[in-house]
């Protein structure tokens, strides 16, 4: 068949379907997020979380009674027995009646596990009297001090096997403290600790026959004075020298699951620990925060690790921090399943490392290793199994993942060009406005809230309100911000998309919100790629938070969205990517973050340590501020997929809503930001003050000051009182180791109660002036056990002290440190403490105050030295007050605050 020839029009002339724009196949469905999808993923990601963080921290084994667990097993029930014991007793304090009871039943209860110990097995109980000895700690809250002790007692267990006579050289410690402060019982600090310890040392007399190593039970006393009790062991108790490895077992709250939060600096014992533990549990970033000073806390850990140089862990309940050291921490709230948790956990780790011959080689590694590259990474999952490696397996692995993300991200743009890489600064911008606006709106939440509530942090007793209060503005903040960088971000593609003619615009739209939505969850790994480098550079353990929350997101990013060729049109992100990206990051990190939230809100309770030192809004800020920032690391990937049409307008509704009824629930006072269970912080003293001026004598003045570590005014407090206080920022009293700033003093019916006989005696016995001045002050505490003395560091180089009746030299010339211009010598002991003491201080040789002269007035006020001493005593004044307490509040104790009653003293420089 002939063809027809094709005319010349026709076949010069282009298709028409060459003139038509190219459309991708998927265009037919434009993109679309359904408010309804968002809104449910948003709960069930809140959901999944809150689920993550019940298991792993909340989840309690059940407690087994004496029959269940044997003879050689733990029972919670017979620890709670201790428990109850102990906290009937009341607060124990250091110097107290109540404490020689304690000390007694622990004793009898150690008795009796020697006695029905197991025949091959040998138990040595030892009451011991440490004498007088000093503690001067390197860092941390005692840092700038001297911790002074005498006459303290401690109860220790020594377990080891009858027929293996080398046990006695290598023993494993484990420790804790009997006495408390005296604002409380201390069921949870540390009376729990104390229990568990009695319950293990039980079931360890039935084990230890097969033992290689001893184990010594030390329950000490002092912790609370300034971790006494563990210094006075190490340095002066013949067995300390036997030690290989320490356990110090702590409490900042009350039961839950008691979690590793230091470990180190040997990996053995947390990696055998890891091994075995039947509910294991701990944290790296509970350690990273901690020797951060970022808690201002400290526990015998550090005695352990800096005195006597050993390895070992240190364990912590941290369930409901705000009761810590109040009336609160009580039996009642001890949650069943705790002592259960750490009995079952410590009893088989001590039963492998007691059987291990490793335990001799302990720190011989970290000796050899002084760059710290053997140190430990740790952390739990959902509290059933433990991952430990170590620092340099951390480093090999970090810098391999930094290495190839950063040859991925550079191939990429190689592969863009320029539009790539001004898209991915662009994309960083939304990044850095998604934190601006974030912070800001969360904090400025902060700042409202102590207008319209009665107090500045009416969430302590209801956390679940910071959801209100902070997470909702700090999300509002985030997508507001990622949504501006969006919108530049949209204006850059559609300027690069409309040079590519071949699209029509309608599709070219789709297009450019698809690829901004890309961009914006790409960005989401680089910031966590730049918190992996810097967390690696500075070998911060947790850091391998960023590790997860970066491979898992951009593997699932690279398995279903990314394309090997940058010609082919970006889709919308499929929701697979972000289920899958994100599920191993919230397994991980969501129970820690939530757990972390709940310590922060409670230690706010004890934030100001110098009462009416700090802003009411601190707190709220310090919170938001952390809210804000786990809202912006973890939803940057989930806020890149609400940017386009359908989703933004009912989240941010959502919001606002929830964060208007939290307002509205803080304003109306519909929830109490204190109970009885959750009490606000608080301090009565009865103060006899007798300093005087530079040039100045007077009568002493007496009074009652009631002062608050809990941000806020005390004038609701004051009301229900009813007795003669007047509150404000002129009732300032300088109590040696702090300053309160804010307080409420009432003068009424203050003179009885007390007697002048017990006011204390700074006396000058000497003042040399020859090549360098030297001045010996003779100081008598009364009948005072319990005394803080600061030195003004600006004119002593140096000071010796020593007991005068004695003459024992307690502190020798060393290295005085000064904390803001001054020195403190902090003092405590039993009732057999010495009271009379020999003070010789050493000036500086360019001291201006080399002869009693002052020129001018310049600093007239500031003394040679402050004392103040406290006394075990309840005046009818304090008992008053203390009987119409508001039942929200309770009294606080810490090693640096007053008890009951005080004397305040100095001695100018004009003495």
């Amino acid at each position: 068949m002939r063809r027809r020839p094709q005319s010349t029009s026709a076949a010069t002339t282009k298709p028409e379907v060459s003139e038509e724009p190219i459309a991708p196949s998927w265009v037919a469905q434009r993109p679309q997020r359904s408010p309804f999808v968002w809104l449910t993923l948003f709960l069930a990601i809140a959901y999944g979380s809150w689920g993550v963080f019940h298991y792993q921290f909340e989840s309690l084994p059940a407690p087994l009674t004496a029959e269940q667990a044997g003879k050689r097993g733990f029972s919670e029930f017979s620890a709670l027995e201790h428990v109850k014991a102990l906290t009937q007793l009341g607060p124990h304090s250091v110097g107290s009646d109540a404490l020689h009871q304690a000390l007694q039943y622990v004793l009898a209860e150690a008795e009796k596990i020697k006695k029905t110990a197991h025949w091959e097995v040998d138990v040595e109980v030892d009451s011991f009297t440490a004498k007088s000895g000093a503690n001067r700690m390197a860092g941390g809250l005692f840092k700038g001090r001297t911790l002074v002790y005498s006459d303290l007692n401690h109860i220790i267990i020594r377990i080891l096997p009858k027929y293996a006579p080398e046990a006695v050289d290598n023993a494993i410690l484990v420790s804790s403290h009997i006495d408390t402060v005296f604002s409380t019982g201390g069921a949870g600090d540390c009376s729990s600790c104390v229990a568990v310890m009695l319950e293990l040392a039980r079931g360890i007399s039935q084990w230890a026959h097969g033992f290689k190593h001893a184990v010594i039970f030390l329950f000490n006393t002092g912790e609370e004075e300034g971790l006494n009790g563990a210094h006075s062991f190490i340095t002066q108790h013949p067995w300390s020298k036997s030690i290989r490895l320490a356990i110090d077992l702590e409490a900042m709250g009350i039961g839950g699951k008691s979690g590793i939060f230091q470990a180190g600096p040997d990996p053995w014992p947390i990696e055998t620990f890891a091994a075995v533990a039947k509910y294991p549990s701990g944290q790296i970033i509970a350690q990273d925060i901690f020797s951060s000073g970022a808690i201002k806390s400290a526990t015998d850990f550090q005695v352990y690790r800096e005195v006597a140089g050993l390895s070992g862990l240190d364990f912590a309940y941290a369930d409901n921090t705000a009761v810590y050291h109040t009336k609160n921490d009580k039996l009642e709230l001890l949650k069943l399943g705790s002592l259960q948790h750490l009995g079952e956990n410590m009893l088989a780790f001590l039963l492998k490392i007691a059987a291990s011959s490793h335990l001799t080689k302990v720190n011989t590694m970290v000796e050899e290793d002084n760059k710290g590259q053997s140190t430990a990474v740790y952390f739990d999952i959902l509290g059933t199994y433990m991952v430990v490696y170590r620092q340099r397996f951390a480093n090999m692995l970090h810098k391999s993942v930094i290495a190839q993300s950063l040859l991925i991200w550079t191939t990429s743009l190689l592969m863009g060009g320029y539009p790539a890489a001004i898209s991915l600064a662009l994309s960083c911008l939304s990044v850095i406005l998604m934190w601006i606006f974030a912070l800001s709106f969360s904090v400025l939440a902060a700042f409202i809230i102590p207008l319209i509530s009665s107090s500045p942090v009416p969430y302590v007793a209801n956390p679940w309100l910071v959801v209100g209060l902070f997470a909702a503005p700090a999300l509002l903040g985030a997508l507001t911000g990622q949504y501006l960088g969006y919108l530049v971000l949209h204006t850059h593609l559609s300027n690069v998309y409309a040079k590519k003619k071949q699209i029509s615009p309608v599709i070219q739209a789709d297009l450019i919100k698809s690829e901004a939505e890309r961009w914006l969850y790409k960005s989401g790994s680089l910031q966590w790629l730049i918190l992996l480098i810097l967390g690696t550079y500075y070998k911060i353990g947790s850091s391998y938070l960023a590790l997860f929350w970066l491979l898992p997101p951009a593997f699932a990013y690279g398995f279903l969205e990314a394309t090997l060729t940058p010609a082919r049109f970006p889709k919308p992100l499929k929701l697979a990517t972000l289920l899958i990206g994100l599920a191993v990051p919230i397994l991980i990190s969501a129970g820690g973050f939530i757990r972390l939230a709940g310590t922060i809100i409670g230690t706010v309770v004890r934030l100001d340590r110098n009462p009416g030192g700090t802003p009411d809004w601190l707190g709220n800020v310090i919170v938001a501020t952390y809210v804000a920032a786990v809202m912006c690391l973890t939803l940057v990937y989930l806020l890149s997929y609400i940017h386009l049409p359908g989703a933004k307008k009912s989240i941010v509704l959502s919001t606002c809503l929830l964060f208007g009824l939290s307002l509205a629930v803080v304003s109306l006072g519909i929830v109490p930001p204190f109970t009885k269970d959750t009490s606000r912080a608080v301090n009565v003293v009865h103060v006899v003050d007798m300093t005087r001026s530079f040039d100045e004598k007077q009568d002493p003045r007496s009074y009652v000051s009631l002062f608050s570590s809990t941000p806020g005014k005390l004038t609701k407090e004051v009301e229900q009182i009813n007795e003669g206080f007047r509150c404000g920022r002129d009732k300032v009293v300088d109590l040696v180791t702090f300053s309160v700033k804010y307080s409420c003093w009432t003068f009424d019916d203050t003179d009885s109660g007390w007697s002048e006989s017990d006011v204390p005696i700074m006396h000058v016995d000497s003042d040399t002036r020859g090549g360098e001045r030297i001045t010996q002050v003779l100081i008598d505490t009364k009948g005072s056990t319990r005394w803080t003395l600061a030195i003004n560091a600006d004119e002593i180089e140096d000071f010796t002290f020593k007991d005068a009746g004695s003459s024992e030299e307690l502190v020798l010339v060393g290295d005085m440190s000064s904390v803001d211009g001054w020195h403190i010598m902090q003092f405590s002991g039993g009732k057999n403490a010495p009271t009379k003491f020999g003070l010789t201080l050493f000036w500086m040789k360019n001291s201006t105050r080399l002869d009693h002269k002052v020129e001018g007035k310049r600093e007239e006020g500031t003394p040679l030295l402050k004392l103040r001493t406290d006394m075990d005593i309840v005046t009818p004044k304090v008992d008053r007050v203390l009987s119409k307490l508001p039942p929200w509040c309770s009294l606080f104790g810490k090693s640096t605050s007053p008890t009951t009653f005080s004397f305040l003293s100095n001695l100018p420089f004009n003495f």
